[in-house]
């Protein structure tokens, strides 16, 4: 899963702790970690879901202003099968 830098800040300052994915093939498992530039995320859980029913509270847990800011980036993304929301926390540099 690639995160771009300001996003793994955030997640390495507790600021944002969902990241939202569609893709065709999950490629983190829930209980897993992720190394990245910043250290090693925690895989807490993954929810499939469709686009249409993030809320609120979870775009600004991802780090977006609103539903609407949600919605524009998915309009970004490329497509994919799979629709998934990823609680993610920091571990730190090393595990």
């Amino acid at each position: 899963m690639l995160l771009k830098l300001a996003l793994l800040e955030d997640i390495k300052t507790g600021k944002v702790d969902v990241v939202f994915r569609r893709w065709n093939r999950q490629t983190v498992k829930e209980g897993g970690t992720l190394k990245t530039k910043v250290g090693y995320l925690a895989i807490k859980s993954i929810t499939n879901m469709s686009p249409d029913d993030v809320t609120e509270v979870d775009a600004k847990r991802a780090g977006f202003a609103d539903v609407a800011d949600f919605q524009k980036w998915l309009t970004t993304m490329k497509e994919g099968a799979l629709f998934q929301r990823i609680e993610v926390g920091y571990l730190g540099e090393q595990i």
